[in-house]
């Protein structure tokens, strides 16, 4: 009995502490501070029409004031341009900035860039060889479908089901690990 008040004041200092900072319930973890998830997304304010033969929204159909977020990225990203509208007329020095930087890119563009891109990768090493000597295999099984499609069919009409027979798979088809050439060792 006596141990136990010795211990009493030890195990309560923590706590009167923590009261004597007035955030006693944060400190000791019993709140959670989480954000508010609801005030994150904009809503319209609420405004009343100019006219009062305006019609009431139908339940659950979209706000016609409410942007769609491709709308609401375009009006963040190009304020003058958004809902279809440009940023109005060009001036001469954009006219001249514009003729300057050349001729409109070709179509193909993105293609490319992607092929001079992969031009860009450094040849693998020795290092890397050596690492990672086997190729993994390719997941799963490979399907033949001019078979399957002929397997399906039979069973139609033979008005078996879907899944009698054996599923037609092509062999050889995925990768297989190799030996490394490290003196055939591994």
């Amino acid at each position: 009995m006596r141990a136990a008040l010795k211990i009493l004041p030890v195990l309560a200092l923590p706590l009167v502490l923590a009261a004597c900072s007035g955030d006693a319930e944060r400190v000791l973890g019993l709140t959670r501070d989480v954000p508010d998830e609801f005030t994150v997304t904009t809503r319209a304010p609420l405004s009343l029409p100019p006219d009062f033969s305006v019609r009431p929204p139908n339940p659950g159909a979209r706000r016609p004031q409410e942007l769609t977020p491709q709308q609401a990225a375009e009006a963040s990203l190009a304020p003058g341009t958004a809902l279809g509208g440009t940023a109005g007329p060009q001036t001469p020095g954009q006219d001249a900035l514009i003729a300057s930087a050349g001729p409109a890119a070709p179509g193909n563009i993105r293609d490319q860039v992607a092929s001079e891109a992969a031009l860009d990768r450094p040849p693998e090493g020795l290092s890397d060889r050596l690492m990672f000597w086997k190729s993994q295999a390719v997941p799963g099984t490979l399907l033949d479908p001019s078979a399957e499609s002929q397997r399906l069919r039979e069973n139609a009409a033979l008005g078996q089901p879907v899944d009698a027979g054996q599923t037609p798979i092509i062999q050889d088809g995925g990768k297989k690990p190799s030996s490394s050439g490290f003196l055939g060792i591994f």
